[in-house]
């Protein structure tokens, strides 16, 4: 699943795939904004770990689990 994540005072965005469901995603996002922690921490499917200030997320964009198509688009 993809996870995009925009920065205040940037252009550019974090985006990543994590293996977390869209539903723990959305709790560990939420929890860290409800409880004023000043740390957000995902991981992604490489076993790599982000930590983003809190302050600084614009948005958070959840993407959905896609099954890869193969072969040709017409």
């Amino acid at each position: 699943m993809e996870v995009r994540i925009g920065l205040r005072d940037t252009g550019r965005e974090l985006a990543f795939e994590s293996t977390q469901s869209p539903a723990e995603v959305e709790k560990t996002v939420s929890e860290a904004i409800a409880t004023a922690a000043t740390l957000l921490k995902l991981s992604d499917d490489k076993g790599r770990t982000f930590i983003v200030p809190v302050a600084a997320l614009a948005y958070v964009e959840i993407g959905a689990d896609q099954a890869r198509r193969v072969g040709f688009i017409a």
